[in-house]
């Protein structure tokens, strides 16, 4: 990875984001896991041994696949290598998509239309939204907003420097392997564990990075940076994943509001733990905020990665 290229490839993400109908090698990769997921289930492996077996295969093809297509790239030219980078990288990053699929919901909150605001934000949520008022939609938009700043822009550009495009590959196809099996329920509980675990290490550091680059940026933007540092050290290990609580907890800190409580899964409320401490009345201003401290944290990333590759 080259400091021109990460640019270029933060560039893309901006512009365009996630353009619907484009080819997208997340998708390959999610049909991918059902075909194996499928062969696996028919050959009536122990549950724990078949979800292994499943991680295996993904990961092992994913970065197989990478790898091959970058050699064969380099043999028609540099050029072609570089525009391979450049299309892997940018279908990595979700900052463009994570702002405008969030948006939709404020927009339609802001209209008054709260069918389409819940419509929107299960789009985005793995809660069930039909019961939330304005609060809860709102809380549960920057809830999946601080969380998905990790899992889908800093730890992208973490792992696309660290072993350029065949580790950022590998590390999108392990994030859905979790969204897809990672599930604690009777069906996936024990098959997915295995992706599960997997996803909770490779988002060990950067989870604890986007909450530091949360404290940071909450100081320019005029947030509470002070707050956003204690309540992330003090709360961040309350929720049930090792990692989501750090940017959660970092953003409530920021910006002065209690997220977390209460969540309806699958026909179940789930106690999930309190972030930060009660105070302000959450409102699309608090919204605002948060996508400035993503796009802030995002540059301070970026910044960050030029320094590592030398550009500045």
């Amino acid at each position: 990875m080259t400091p021109g290229l990460l640019l270029a490839i933060l560039l893309l993400d901006l512009l365009l984001g996630d353009p619907h109908g484009w080819p997208h090698p997340i998708i390959w990769i999610g049909k991918l896991i059902e075909k194996i997921e499928d062969w696996i289930r028919e050959i009536h492996l122990q549950k724990k041994i078949a979800g292994v077996v499943l991680v295996i295969c993904v990961v092992s093809i994913t970065a197989i696949a990478m790898t091959l297509a970058l050699q064969i790239a380099a043999g028609f030219g540099g050029w072609l290598a570089w525009l391979l980078t450049l299309w892997a990288g940018w279908s990595c990053l979700a900052l463009r998509s994570l702002h405008r699929e969030s948006q939709l919901v404020i927009d339609e909150l802001e209209r008054g239309d709260l069918d389409a605001a819940r419509q929107s934000l299960s789009m985005i949520v793995g809660r069930e939204t039909a019961q939330l008022d304005e609060g809860g939609i709102l809380k549960a938009t920057l809830e999946t907003v601080a969380e998905n700043s990790s899992d889908g822009v800093i730890a992208p550009l973490f792992y696309l420097l660290l072993g350029g495009p065949v580790f950022g590959m590998v590390y999108k196809a392990v994030s859905t392997l979790d969204s897809m099996v990672g599930y604690k329920n009777d069906k996936y509980r024990d098959f997915g564990w295995a992706g599960a675990r997997l996803d909770d290490l490779l988002n060990y550091i950067p989870a604890r990075l986007t909450g530091f680059l949360f404290v940071a940026a909450a100081f320019p933007l005029k947030l509470n940076g002070f707050g956003a540092l204690q309540v992330m050290l003090r709360d961040a290990g309350k929720h049930a994943s090792p990692n989501a609580g750090w940017p959660e907890a970092a953003a409530a800190g920021a910006l002065n509001l209690q997220l977390g409580g209460p969540a309806v899964y699958f026909g179940r409320t789930s106690e999930k733990p309190y972030f930060g401490d009660p105070g302000l009345r959450v409102t699309c201003k608090h919204y605002r905020q948060l996508i400035k401290l993503l796009y802030l944290s995002t540059l301070f990333a970026v910044l960050l990665g030029l320094l590592l590759l030398g550009g500045l």
